[in-house]
């Protein structure tokens, strides 16, 4: 419990990183230069301005220079991506698997993050993280379930964006490719639970819109990244209790 805590202040840093990849990267600007910068007067950050959590809150949420909102997906990227390494850190205890899942983590915060802003799941996220995923599991825990893991879910909403286009994208594609590389045997719960949990929106959305609901498009990704996340610390269990009701 002790290392995991020791996790959170490295995992708000990279929150923070991972807010300056979601805002950039859809944009196809740098990640690496110009540094931190307010969004609407491009005005550069001090150091007292960018640090996690505790500037947004002491500023308010708005920029020190023009007095623009800053939006609270920043503290709450940075929040979520630090309880999500510490959690890995707990769940693995302090090794590569450990690594293998923080990063992975990282990876659904940035996908979330930008397909909630930019209805977008860029590849420059999503390939690079699935390789780097498929490559580190399959070197610590040999075995062909990783691959085909990845190729199974992958080809599933495959075969769905091709029947529904307009309700699935093939960002959503390569999203469930990097799930069940990081997932294995668990990526049918994190796709269950997507897929569930994705209705909670959408009947909203028909409740309250009627037959226009049919053309609101909600993003996928971030409900995947729910599911994942839930599979990554209990699928197992979860696969287990499921089977059991059959034994």
């Amino acid at each position: 419990m002790n290392i995991a805590a020791l996790a959170l202040v490295p995992g708000l840093a990279l929150g923070s990183f991972l807010n300056v990849v979601a805002a950039r990267v859809p944009l196809r600007r740098s990640i690496v230069s110009p540094g931190s910068a307010c969004m609407s007067c491009a005005h550069e950050l001090a150091w007292y301005d960018n640090i996690p959590l505790v500037s947004w809150l002491a500023l308010r949420g708005r920029c020190r220079h023009c007095g623009a909102r800053i939006p609270a997906r920043y503290p709450a990227v940075e929040l979520v991506t630090a309880l999500l390494v510490a959690g890995s850190v707990w769940k693995f205890g302090p090794s590569g698997t450990a690594a293998v899942a923080a990063f992975f983590c990282l990876a659904l915060v940035a996908i979330s993050a930008t397909d909630i802003e930019h209805r977008v799941i860029p590849n420059r996220i999503v390939l690079p993280a699935a390789a780097i995923v498929l490559a580190a599991n399959t070197v610590l825990h040999p075995s062909l379930v990783w691959v085909l893991a990845a190729l199974g879910a992958a080809g599933f909403l495959f075969a769905a964006a091709l029947a529904y286009p307009k309700g699935m994208g093939m960002g959503d594609v390569k999203l469930a490719l990097l799930m069940g590389a990081a997932l294995g045997k668990s990526v049918s719960v994190a796709m269950m639970i997507g897929m569930v949990a994705t209705l909670v929106p959408g009947l909203y959305l028909l409740a309250r819109h009627g037959s226009a609901a049919r053309k609101m498009r909600i993003p996928f990704g971030p409900f995947l990244a729910l599911g994942s996340v839930v599979a990554l610390f209990a699928g197992p269990w979860l696969l287990h209790q499921y089977w059991s009701l059959f034994a």
